[in-house]
Formats: structure tokens, C-alpha cells, sequence
């Protein structure tokens, strides 16, 4: 099928790749513009449109499309049959998603109507959901309130994090988007409603729907009231950046583990060892209970204690284990997030 793919981030490349190697002409690919990132703040283009470029396909980066009628009408005259929409950051107008005569369809990290949105893989981690998935979902003005074509569930892990659970559900949603297109190839052009009934599509719905909103930095800072598996969530949803404070200094935490009896199957065997070893009752939330070489920190939270197996300092690198204790040179009643 002739092609126009709208992505930005490093999720939506596995997809690019998928339908380059699959065949399918693109005609071009739609990225949000250049970026400041870094320490020096130089302009960096996306992972999609770096990527695109590899592959020597114009790259459109409007800053928004929906006010950019030139460029709408630019993209109407390439004569796509389909625009596949992976992670792209821009709501398309009407005018956009109806000029291809196959529709638009979109490649979302999650299971749909749950975590519609801009941040369903963090939202999927930081809300402890036991499974999430990817959809194929057929395009319309709301936000991933469109029918879902095909679907695949996958499972989380108490120790996934958003960096290897996006990683799979990137790769889900590359398998998932070539197996679609032949339907929607099969289906023919037409209008949206002919379009859906020949695929037998059926509206969402709303129930359970949860909107996965975008992140702030507040929503980055650990609060050690908080319950241990409530702050391993937001480690692990928010990974590489939820954060504390360390004697003034600001602390990421990248590896955690919950050490609490119901979840000892989940655990890492070393981590395992240490249930109920440490009890946190009486013990204000944060205070180092045990620093274990090679292992870690173990501190308190406001129900069971909390093993830090890998964290960042400021100005450092990431360390564990040894180097993590050697680097804080922490010790038994210290205090993360104290001011």
C-alpha cells in the first residue's frame, strides 16, 4: 500500500522499519519538529524523522497541523492510500483524516478504552496494572475514542519498567500494524462507516476509560509517605527520572524492589531474602534501614521498607550495589528526601 506514517519518538521506529521491510511504499513521513535536548541545548530531530531520513523518505514537521492548511493539502496530493499514526503528539483534524481513501489508523501502547492518551505505558506502571497491550484502532476526532481492528495483551511484571515494557509494546505494535494492513487492504476504500462495517468493527465504548494525561515534574518527586509498592510504581513508571533528595543533592532512583511477603515471588532471590528483615513501623519514611554491599539500600516507606538496587546521583552516572553505597556513603538511620 502506498503510506504516509506520522510518529515521533523512539516507540514509533520499530513501526517504520516493520512497513518499509514489508513492502509498502511510503510516501512520507510526518515528525514533530527539531527539539532543544541536552546539555547544550542544540536542535535534534526526532528518532522518527532521524530514522526516515536513514531511510530516504521526506520528512513533514509541522508545528501543528491542524492550523497548517498548506501542508494538509501538501500531504492530500501525495495520494496515500492509508496514514498509519504511531505516537506522532498532535491531534489530526477532520480534513486530515479523511483524505485517504483506507482510512487512518493509529498504533496505540495500550489496551483501549484503558489509558487513552499521551503517557499510557507510564500511566499502565504507575496505577499497578497486571497486563496492557497494543491496538490497531481505526481514527476519529476524539482522542483514541476510535473502534479497535486487532488487539494483543501482554503481561507486567512487578520489575517491568517504561523503558523495557515500552521496548515490547513498541515491537507488539509492529507486528500488530502488519498484520492489519492486509485487512484493511482487503477491506477497500469507502466511506468510514462502509469501511468499519466491512471490517466489523464496533465502537469502544466508555467504560473503564481512563485518560493517561502528560506528566509533570512534580509527578517525578517520590514521596516516602507513600506506601513501598506505591513508590516502586513510580519508579518504575517514570524510569530513568523519579527523584529524591540526598544530603542536598538531587537522587534518581532507576531499580527498586518492594519488600513485602505477598510479592515474594516477584522478587529477585536476593531481594527475596530480606523480607521482614527490617520492619518499618515507627520509622519515619526514607530512613535507611540497612546498607547491603553489592546489593543495596534498604529504607523505610510507610508500610513495608523498600530495597534501592540502582540509583543516579547528581553529576554522576548510574551505580549499584557497592558503588551506590560507596558513592552516598549512607548508613543506618540517614534520610532520603530530607530538606
Amino acid at each position: 500500500m502506498k503510506l504516509l506514517f506520522w510518529g515521533t519518538p523512539a516507540y514509533a521506529v520499530p513501526s517504520l522499519d516493520a512497513l518499509v521491510a514489508a513492502g509498502h511504499q511510503l510516501l512520507g513521513v510526518v515528525s514533530q519538529p527539531d527539539r532543544r535536548r541536552g546539555r547544550g541545548k542544540a536542535l535534534q530531530p526526532s528518532a522518527v524523522k532521524a530514522r526516515a531520513q536513514e531511510l530516504g523518505i521526506t520528512v513533514f514537521t509541522p508545528e501543528r497541523i491542524r492550523r497548517d492548511r498548506e501542508l494538509q493539502q501538501q500531504l492530500a496530493d501525495l495520494g496515500a492510500d492509508a496514514s498509519i499514526v504511531v505516537a506522532f503528539g498532535q491531534l489530526l483534524p477532520s480534513a486530515v483524516l479523511d483524505q485517504p481513501p483506507y482510512g487512518c489508523w493509529n498504533g496505540h501502547g495500550s489496551l483501549l478504552p484503558r489509558w487513552r492518551g499521551a503517557a499510557p505505558i507510564q500511566w499502565s506502571l504507575l496505577e499497578g496494572d497486571h497486563q496492557t497491550g497494543v491496538g490497531i484502532m481505526a481514527m476519529e476526532e476524539g482522542l483514541d475514542t476510535g473502534p479497535v481492528l486487532l488487539e494483543r495483551v501482554t503481561p507486567i511484571a512487578l520489575c517491568d519498567n517504561a523503558s523495557s515494557l515500552g521496548d515490547r509494546l513498541s515491537r507488539l505494535t509492529a507486528e500488530l500494524l502488519i498484520e492489519a494492513l492486509p485487512r484493511i487492504e482487503a477491506a477497500g476504500p469507502g466511506t468510514r462507516q462502509q469501511r468499519y462495517e466491512r471490517l466489523g468493527l464496533v465502537p469502544q465504548g466508555d467504560d473503564g476509560a481512563a485518560y493517561a494525561r502528560l506528566l509533570n515534574k512534580d509527578d517525578f518527586l517520590i514521596d516516602w509517605q507513600q506506601p513501598a509498592l506505591a513508590i516502586h510504581r513510580r519508579v518504575m513508571g517514570l524510569y530513568p527520572g523519579a527523584t529524591t533528595s540526598w544530603r542536598g543533592q538531587r537522587l534518581k532512583l532507576h531499580v527498586t524492589e518492594p519488600l513485602i511477603a505477598r510479592l515474594a515471588d516477584q522478587l529477585s532471590p536476593q531481594a527475596a531474602q530480606l523480607v521482614d528483615r527490617w520492619p518499618s513501623a515507627g520509622q519515619i519514611g526514607g530512613t535507611v534501614l540497612a546498607a547491603i554491599p553489592e546489593l543495596g539500600l534498604v529504607v523505610s516507606s510507610s508500610g513495608c521498607p523498600l530495597l534501592i538496587r540502582q540509583a543516579q546521583l547528581e553529576g554522576k552516572g548510574a551505580s549499584a550495589g557497592t558503588t551506590l553505597l560507596q558513592q552516598l556513603g549512607a548508613a543506618p538511620g540517614d534520610r532520603l528526601g530530607a530538606a
